[in-house]
């Protein structure tokens, strides 16, 4: 499709231009995948690092795409993240535990934006854009470490969703997207100008239309806009989130421009060393601008953030290295362990290994043993932390159960204060939210299994609830709103002989291949180690 825009920038030809905008944006609201990753940006954006579960929240957002799991810990076990913990990372659990909620949260966002426009063959042009989104993005964290904004997890989001206008174009429509390019280029004209004689409005607000539809919140769209002071007005800006997120964009241009040219410049056709210092320093200005950053402060920034970009792209499958010249070499490798680390350090777990792979019929891995040892190592580096809560270890505990064993749902249920009654409080796993409500049971009253563990400190296998001694121990309330369990376990804690919670975790298939002795000592020294964080609370 070639599209002819208006002669000059203004030129009123508004039916043609409105024709192309809805046209737009019908294409992108009819696409089929887009509304459902609109709905799962905003579900993600919306889990808070204020809420007291925030992090189970969006860890079991995230155990539950397989693919979102599988490239989180990939990326937390790249040498550009690994050397925060030292060994590998197993568990999403301590993925965040490790790196941050923030950082999880973000990285994660960005992957679902780039397995979002992730066809075509990567077209160059929407490969481009996504890696100035995913280099803002990193930039935003990176900036507000040298500010006085505090860590607002918001501006990550906002600096990934800044171009979200020209992403879209570049997808939907490349050839006009191209056009505009060459002719902001030829005409000296920024690309937005040129984008309205086309759509009849910038790329943001091509951008803002989109994020309404999707339900982003209104800050990180209000974030994502250029200010009513115009772009050489916007150090004037009381919205901290926006600038910070204006100059993210700014410096990830940079980055990626730089990089194009800088390997240009190995081919004798790219910019010189003088145009590269020009550039720089017109950055510089700009961020002592904006938010106050000196020279240093923003050369450290741009340094990270080549270095992590690149890593965080390669774990999203975009070739950070193919936005330069065709046939170039990249002078941005990415970052590897050194011949050193390589050749000394003690052999981490193979991830490989640790994928999903073939199962026993209940749906239990056949690879448990190494799952479990995976998820131990991982609660044992987390113990010796001084930062270490509760709530991570439990779970920590409970993910590494619910994946190594191929559990339906697997909770932890507490008593309350009164110590009279025992509830689900923290859960993973399918429908987890409707279980664990109905979870719970008296302290009091008649006997039955649950009780009677907690009693005698007895970890229980039920491989098959049909046994009839046991469907005579399993409660009235158990038996209606748990009906279509065929197999659990239940592994009581108790600390100095007092109770205080149960582990719960099943399957809707009998357990025939029930659980090997290796596997039965694994189990126990996760429990143990749980078990320790809790003692360690209450002394």
């Amino acid at each position: 499709m070639v599209a002819t825009p208006a002669t000059s920038v203004g030129n009123p030809q508004q039916s043609s231009v409105n024709h192309a905008r809805d046209q737009l944006l019908e294409k992108i609201r009819s696409d089929k995948q887009l509304p459902t990753l609109g709905g799962a940006l905003s579900k993600v954006i919306e889990i808070s690092s204020s809420n007291d579960d925030s992090i189970a929240d969006l860890a079991r957002y995230i155990l539950a795409d397989v693919a979102l799991t599988q490239q989180i810990l990939r990326l937390a076990n790249t040498i550009t993240y690994r050397s925060a913990g030292g060994g590998s990372v197993t568990t999403v659990s301590r993925a965040i535990f490790l790196l941050g909620f923030d950082t999880i949260k973000s990285n994660a966002i960005a992957a679902m934006l780039v397995d979002g426009f992730r066809s075509q063959s990567h077209a160059e042009h929407v490969r481009k854009e996504l890696i100035i989104a995913l280099c803002a993005s990193v930039a935003a964290r990176e900036i507000i470490k040298h500010g006085q904004y505090g860590q607002n997890e918001e501006s990550a989001v906002a600096a990934l969703f800044k171009n979200l206008g020209r992403i879209l174009v570049a997808f939907f429509e490349p050839e006009i997207f191209q056009q505009i390019t060459q002719q902001s280029r030829d005409r000296q004209l920024h690309s937005n100008q040129v984008c309205i004689e086309f759509f009849g409005c910038s790329f943001e607000r091509l951008g803002e239309i989109v994020m309404h539809d999707w339900r982003i919140p209104e800050t990180i769209i209000h974030a994502s806009q250029n200010n009513s002071f115009g772009l050489h007005g916007i150090q004037h800006d009381p919205d901290h989130l926006r600038r910070v997120a204006t100059m993210s964009e700014e410096v990830a241009e940079y980055i990626v421009h730089h990089h194009q040219h800088s390997v240009s410049r190995t081919n004798n056709s790219g910019e010189s060393g003088a145009e590269s210092e020009k550039q720089i320093s017109l950055l510089a200005k700009r961020a002592k601008e904006i938010l106050g950053l000196n020279r240093n402060q923003l050369m450290t920034v741009v340094h990270h953030v080549e270095k992590e970009a690149t890593q965080l792209a390669s774990s999203f499958h975009v070739n950070f290295n193919a936005i330069a010249t065709s046939g170039a070499k990249s002078r941005i490798p990415i970052p590897k362990e050194s011949d050193f680390y390589t050749e000394f350090a003690l052999p981490a777990f193979d991830m490989q290994i640790l994928q999903a792979g073939p199962c026993h019929p209940s749906g239990k891995p056949k690879n448990a043993r190494e799952l479990l040892l995976a998820g131990i190592q991982d609660a044992s580096e987390m113990l010796i932390s001084s930062q270490l809560k509760l709530n991570d270890v439990l779970l920590l505990t409970l993910e590494t159960l619910h994946k190594a064993m191929g559990f339906r749902f697997t909770t932890a249920c507490l008593p309350d204060i009164q110590r009279t009654r025992y509830t689900a409080r923290l859960s993973v796993g399918h429908n987890f939210i409707q279980h664990q409500k109905v979870f719970q049971f008296s302290a009091h009253g008649d006997d039955h299994i649950f009780k009677l563990a907690l009693q005698n400190n007895t970890d229980l296998f039920i491989d098959d609830v049909a046994n009839e001694r046991i469907r005579n121990l399993l409660p009235d309330w158990f038996q209606t709103e748990f009906a279509d369990v065929k197999s659990f376990i239940v592994l009581p804690l108790v600390v100095d002989k007092l109770p205080i919670g149960l582990i719960y975790a099943d399957r809707k298939l009998i357990a025939a291949e029930g659980i090997a002795a290796d596997e039965t000592a694994l189990i126990k020294t996760l429990k143990a180690q749980l078990l320790a964080a809790m003692s360690r609370r209450t002394n």
